[in-house]
C-alpha cells in the first residue's frame, strides 16, 4: 500500500499523535523500517517500486506530467522493463491495482489514448482508480475501470474516494478468493490521500477539534519525544530547524493572528482525519483477509511516495484552494488570505474547497528531518515504512516487547520488488517483449528483515529531483545546496555521517574535502549511467517543453448529446494558454421560451467556466479558484439557433470574452482571469455540468442543470496562443537557463 505525500512522523508507530491502530498492528506483528527511502516525488517512486530500477533509468526522472523529450524523462515505463505485476502474474498470481497510477503520459490519459503504459498493459488483471497526479476525493474528475473510463455524471451524496477505492479493493479480494480459492494474489493499492486536495468526509475531523491549537512547534516537539521513546530516531540525533534558507518560509505560531491560528489548526485537524481514513482502509483490507483465512500468509508493505509537501504561496497558514498557486492575476498577503478565507473555515475539506495545509505542518509531518517533498535532503525522501508477514516473518512480532521489530538498516524503494519476490518465491524476468531488461538497481532486504545486525544490502544510491542532488554511500552522504536558476557548478556540497547524524545537522565537507570530491565523482557517474541529464535548472522549461504530438489534440472538437465529458488533459489542449470559441447549435425550432440549463461546462468547483441559459437569457460564469464572475444576462429571442462564446487571450493572464446569439455579439469586453495548465482540473461536458459543478450557485438552485431544450452540437475551436503563453516563451526560457547547466 502506497500513500501520497505523507510525512515520516504521521503514523503512530513513528511518533504521531494521530491514532493509527491498524498500521500499529502491522508494525507490531512485523517490522518498522526506520531508514527507508524513496525518491523525492511521486511518479519516480512509483516507477522505482514497479521495476526495482532507478527512476531515471526507466524514463521517470520526474512526474509523468513532464515529457521533455529526453530518455530519462519519457513519462512512461519502457518497453523492455518488466514490472512487479508482470512478474507475479507470470508466477500464477492474480494481480490487482487500486487507486493512483501516474505512470503514463498526460496525452495518453483520454478515452482514445494509447494504453501501452496503463495498468492492464503493465501486468495487472484488474484496475480501478485514476491515472492523474491527484484527485478530487468528493468528485473525481475521471475514474477508470480496467481500460475504460467510468462514466459518472454525478456522485452520490456523501461519496468519498478513499472509501470507494477500499470498497473495490475488498470486492476484488473477495471475488478472486471465491473464484479460485487456491490462487495467490498481489494487490497494489495507491491512495489519493494525503495529497492535495486535503478533502475529508463530513464530520471526520471532529475528534481532532482543538488538538492542534498549541501550534506546530509544540506538536513537533511531542512527536520528536515519542520517536525517541519508540526507538525510531534517538533524541541525541537532534531535530531539523523549522525554517531554513533554502526551504519555504515558516513563521512562528505565536506570530499568527487569532484567525490565522484558527485556519492553520483547522487544516491540520483535517489532515489528521485523512490519515485516519487511510488507517481505516488498512483495517478493512486486513479484515477481509482475516475473514477469508489469508491474513497470516499476507505480506503487507506500507510506505509513502515521498516526504510531506509544502503549501506553496499560501504556505504560512494553508490554502483554501491549493490550485490558486497557479493564479497569475493576483498575489495575496497572508493577512489578505486570512481575511478572505476565515469566513469559509467550515467549508475546508468539503467539496467546494481544494485545500492544502501550511508548510509548517509539512515540517511537523517530516519530523525530525530537514526540508520536504522535491528536496534531496532527507525530509524529501526518508519515509515511514512498516512491513509484516506473520506466516513467514512471524518471529519479528516478538521483538521489542511485542511492539514489533525495528530495523535501522538503509533501504530504498528499489529494494521492495526483489524483497517481495524473494519472500514469495517469484522469479524476476530478465526480458520483456523480446528485449533484454536492465538489471535491477535494488536488492533484497530479506536478510535485514530477519536479522537486526545484518548489514544493509543496498549499497550506494544517487538522488536527483528538479536539479537537487544527493548521494548516499554508507558511512557518508552528500547533499547539494542548490538554489533555483543558479549554476549547478556554484552549488556547495554538504557532507554528513548518517550513522551518527541522520538528521543532517553537522556539515563535514570542510573536514573531508577528499570524500566530497570522490562522492561528487560517484554522483556524476551514476547520473550518466541512469540518464539523469539534462537536469531541471529551476526554470519552467522542465514543465513547458512539451511533446509536439500534444498539439494533435488541439483541434476543432464537436460534442453531441451522447458524448461523455472529455478527460481533463484532452480538454485543456483546447483552451490552455490560448483563445478559443464555443459554438452551440440548437435543435429544430431553435430556442423556445422556457428552455434553460447548461450548454457548456469546463471544470469543477476548483475552477472553471460555464455557459448557460436562465430566465430567457444567455450568461457565462467563471469560477476562478472560488472567485465568481458572472456576465450580465443577454436576452435570447425566440427561435435563435446558435449561441457562441468567443474568448480572446491578449496576454497579461487575462481572457476577454464575448457572447453571441446567431453570430451577433450581445455582450463584449467581459474580462476574466485566464485559467491555465492544471486549471480547470475537470474536463468539458456539453448540455449539463458533471461530477463537480463549476457553479455552486447554479448547482444549489438547479442541480447539474441539464439543458431542457434540444441541442445538436457543442463545438470548441482552439484559437491563437496569448503572447505570454508558455509555448511562446520557450526560447526565452531556454536562454534564461542556459548559463546554469
Amino acid at each position: 500500500m502506497l500513500v501520497d505525500d505523507m510525512g515520516y512522523s504521521d503514523i503512530g508507530a513513528f511518533g504521531s499523535e494521530i491514532p493509527t491502530p491498524n498500521l500499529d498492528a502491522v508494525a507490531a506483528e512485523g517490522a518498522r523500517l526506520t531508514d527507508f527511502h524513496v525518491t523525492p516525488t511521486c511518479s519516480p517512486t512509483r516507477a522505482a517500486l514497479m521495476t526495482g530500477c532507478n527512476s531515471h533509468a526507466v524514463g521517470m526522472g520526474a512526474v509523468a506530467n513532464v515529457d521533455t523529450g529526453f530518455p530519462g524523462y519519457a513519462a512512461e515505463l519502457p518497453e523492455n522493463q518488466p514490472s512487479m505485476a508482470e512478474a507475479f502474474r507470470d508466477a500464477g498470481y492474480a494481480t490487482l491495482a487500486i487507486g493512483k497510477w501516474h505512470l503514463c503520459r498526460e496525452q495518453d490519459m483520454h478515452a482514445a489514448g494509447d494504453r501501452h503504459s496503463w495498468p492492464l498493459q503493465r501486468g495487472f488483471d484488474q484496475y480501478y482508480g485514476f491515472l492523474e497526479a491527484q484527485a478530487n476525493l468528493h468528485a473525481p474528475s475521471q475514474l477508470y475501470e480496467g481500460n475504460s473510463p467510468v462514466h459518472v455524471e454525478e456522485y452520490p451524496e456523501g461519496y468519498y474516494l478513499t472509501d470507494d477505492l477500499t470498497d473495490r479493493a475488498v470486492q476484488m479480494i473477495a471475488e478472486t478468493h471465491a473464484s479460485d480459492p487456491g490462487k495467490p494474489l498481489m494487490m497494489y493499492y495507491a491512495h489519493a490521500a494525503v495529497h492535495s486536495p486535503m478533502h475529508i468526509k463530513d464530520g471526520a475531523a471532529e475528534d481532532f477539534q482543538g488538538r492542534y491549537d498549541a501550534g506546530w512547534e509544540q506538536i513537533r516537539a511531542e512527536r520528536r519525544q515519542r520517536q525517541d521513546e519508540l526507538g525510531v530516531v534517538p533524541a541525541d540525533a537532534g531535530t531539523g530547524p523549522m525554517d531554513e534558507e533554502l526551504g519555504p518560509d515558516v513563521v512562528g505560531w505565536d506570530s499568527l493572528s487569532d484567525d490565522g491560528k484558527r485556519l492553520a489548526a483547522r487544516h491540520m485537524e483535517n489532515y489528521a482525519a485523512m490519515v485516519v481514513s487511510i488507517d481505516e482502509s488498512v483495517g478493512r483490507i486486513r479484515e477481509i483477509q482475516r475473514r477469508l483465512g489469508r491474513l497470516e500468509n499476507t505480506i503487507f508493505v506500507f510506505f509513502s511516495d515521498n516526504g510531506a509537501a509544502t503549501g506553496g504561496s499560501g504556505g504560512t497558514i494553508g490554502m483554501f484552494n491549493f490550485l490558486s498557486n497557479l493564479d497569475r492575476s493576483r498575489t495575496l498577503t497572508t493577512e489578505e488570505r486570512i481575511a478572505e478565507e476565515i469566513g469559509r473555515i467550515d467549508e475546508l475539506g468539503g467539496p467546494a474547497s481544494w485545500p492544502h495545509y501550511s508548510s509548517a505542518w509539512a515540517t511537523v509531518a517530516n519530523t525530525p528531518f530537514r526540508r520536504h517533498k522535491f528536496s534531496t535532503y532527507r525530509g524529501g525522501h526518508q519515509v515511514s515504512c512498516v512491513m509484516s508477514w506473520p506466516a513467514g516473518l512471524g518471529q519479528l512480532g516478538g521483538e521489542n516487547d511485542d511492539d514489533g521489530a525495528i530495523r535501522h538498516q538503509y533501504a530504498h524503494v528499489t529494494d521492495v520488488f526483489p524483497t517481495v519476490a524473494e519472500l514469495a518465491g517469484v522469479e524476476i524476468p530478465r526480458s520483456r517483449a523480446g528485449l533484454e531488461a536492465r538489471p535491477l538497481d535494488g536488492s533484497s532486504m530479506v536478510a535485514a528483515l530477519k536479522d537486526a545486525n545484518a548489514p544493509s544490502s543496498h549499497g550506494d544510491q544517487y538522488y536527483e529531483c528538479l536539479g537537487e542532488r544527493a548521494y548516499y554511500a554508507g558511512e557518508f552522504e552528500l547533499v547539494a545546496r542548490h538554489a533555483k536558476a543558479t549554476p549547478f557548478s556554484a552549488d556547495r556540497w554538504e557532507l554528513f555521517r548518517p550513522g551518527s547524524d541522520p538528521v543532517q545537522l553537522e556539515d563535514l565537507a570542510d573536514q573531508y574535502p577528499e570524500v566530497v570530491a570522490e562522492l561528487v565523482d560517484r554522483w556524476e557517474a551514476a547520473a550518466r549511467d541512469n540518464m539523469v541529464y539534462p537536469m531541471s535548472n529551476g526554470s519552467p522549461l522542465h514543465f513547458y517543453q512539451r511533446d509536439p504530438a500534444e498539439q494533435l489534440l488541439a483541434v476543432e472538437t464537436s460534442m453531441v448529446p451522447e458524448t461523455p465529458p472529455l478527460e481533463r488533459f484532452r480538454a485543456s489542449q483546447l483552451v490552455d494558454g490560448r483563445g478559443f470559441t464555443v459554438e452551440v447549435a440548437l435543435g429544430a425550432g431553435g430556442f423556445r421560451p422556457g428552455d434553460e440549463g447548461v450548454l457548456y461546462a469546463h471544470g469543477g468547483q476548483e475552477s472553471g467556466v460555464v455557459l448557460f441559459v436562465k430566465d430567457g437569457a444567455l450568461q457565462v460564469e467563471q469560477n476562478a479558484w472560488g472567485r465568481v464572475v458572472t456576465s450580465e444576462p443577454a436576452d435570447i429571442p425566440a427561435g435563435a439557433t446558435r449561441f457562441g462564446l468567443r474568448v480572446d487571450a491578449p496576454g497579461g493572464s487575462r481572457w476577454i470574452v464575448a457572447l453571441e446569439i446567431d453570430g451577433v455579439p450581445v455582450a463584449e469586453g467581459i474580462e476574466l482571469p485566464q485559467l491555465t495548465w492544471l486549471i480547470p482540473f475537470s474536463g468539458i461536458s456539453a448540455g449539463r455540468m458533471h461530477r463537480s459543478p463549476v457553479s455552486d450557485r447554479l448547482y444549489r438552485e438547479n442541480g447539474m442543470f441539464p439543458y431542457s431544450g434540444t441541442w445538436e452540437t457543442v463545438t470548441i475551436r482552439p484559437g491563437a496562443f496569448s503572447p505570454d503563453a508558455p509555448s511562446q516563451l520557450l526560447d526565452v526560457i531556454r536562454t534564461m537557463g542556459a548559463a546554469t547547466q
